[in-house]
């Protein structure tokens, strides 16, 4: 078997949204009819303009789209897509915000079901007014087959093939098709080094250790956790090594000693864990299946390195050891 994950870029997605199609969406939804209204007198006739020191655009009423930047609309726009779903059960679709990605489940080279998804999102998007951005959107393939298929021709939509890559950066995280994560990594380091010249910088003009481990934590350590529960179990040794000694010349530069991404993984592995323990409907919860002495729970079968080392298997071994 093989997986196809398409990563669909949408042109201004957020603005593009049409008020009453949302609102005819809020009602199938069960909203009361009360809060539709109110949220659609919130979508339209928005006045808007720029300011720039004491300049002024000129203003211009908005009755499309939900406002960028507003608590709401992330939440809104979640809803408006609801409606998107996979017909197909070999098929996922994953959505984050304005991000969607569509996974298939390749079985003996056929990728019908998966492609019949592909023109079904097109069409939904059609429907409404949302527009693809094929140039943008990307398709990557995760093979470990031995004999391998043939793979048919590339995507299509709107009559643009869709450009397949080797790795792609999803939600800040680079995943490959080899499921390493070296392209990570190394992005990972060479953004963190950046920012230890202006750690050196702060230090030189004399900030004291606080401010500068402040510093680190906020600008430094953020990049180097950023999904860490996800990825850093199935580093090589080598990149452990190579992300920790970010961490050294960073101890270094504030004088303090500073927490280790090992330790820093294991604790938010264990946090994320117990979270979807405490949570009956998330995906996951089947995962964490507790034995009948009421201590431990039931170790997850692998069978590749690959496996053992991702997050689940590794949750369980640290919820065990605790």
């Amino acid at each position: 078997m093989a997986i196809l994950l398409l990563f669909a870029d949408f042109s201004s997605a957020f603005n593009t949204v049409v008020p009453s199609k949302l609102i005819t969406k809020l009602g199938d939804l069960g909203i009361n009819p009360s809060l539709c209204n109110w949220t659609l007198d919130f979508l339209t006739d928005r006045p808007q303009h720029v300011r720039s020191g004491h300049s002024r655009s000129t203003t211009i009423t908005l009755s499309t789209g939900v406002p960028q930047g507003c608590v709401l609309s992330p939440f809104l726009y979640s809803l408006f897509t609801y409606d998107c779903r996979p017909v197909h059960g070999s098929n996922s679709i994953i959505k984050f915000a304005d991000d969607t990605t569509v996974i298939g489940l390749i079985s003996n080279n056929d990728e019908t079901a998966y492609r019949e998804e592909v023109e079904r999102l097109t069409t939904w998007c059609a429907n409404n007014n949302l527009v693809l951005n094929t140039s943008k959107t990307k398709e990557l393939i995760v093979d470990f087959r031995k004999a391998r298929g043939g793979t048919q021709d590339p995507i299509h939509i709107n009559g643009m093939a869709v450009e397949r890559v080797s790795s792609f950066k999803f939600l800040g995280t680079h995943i490959s098709e080899d499921l390493s994560w070296t392209t990570n990594t190394s992005s990972i380091i060479k953004k963190a080094h950046q920012r230890l010249f202006f750690l050196r910088t702060l230090r030189k003009n004399q900030l004291s250790s606080a401010v500068l481990v402040n510093f680190y934590r906020c600008a430094i350590e953020s990049i180097l956790t950023n999904c860490v529960s996800v990825w850093y179990g199935s580093c090589t040794i080598a990149e452990h090594k190579a992300l920790q000694r970010v961490v050294k010349t960073a101890q270094r530069i504030t004088k303090t000693t500073l927490p280790a991404i090992g330790d820093v993984q294991r604790k938010r592995c264990l946090h994320r864990a117990r979270s979807i323990l405490k949570d009956s409907s998330h995906p996951a919860h089947r995962l964490f299946f507790l034995l009948p002495s009421g201590r431990r729970y039931r170790t997850l079968r692998t069978r590749t390195s690959r496996l053992r080392n991702s997050f689940f298997p590794r949750a369980v071994s640290l919820l065990n050891s605790c």
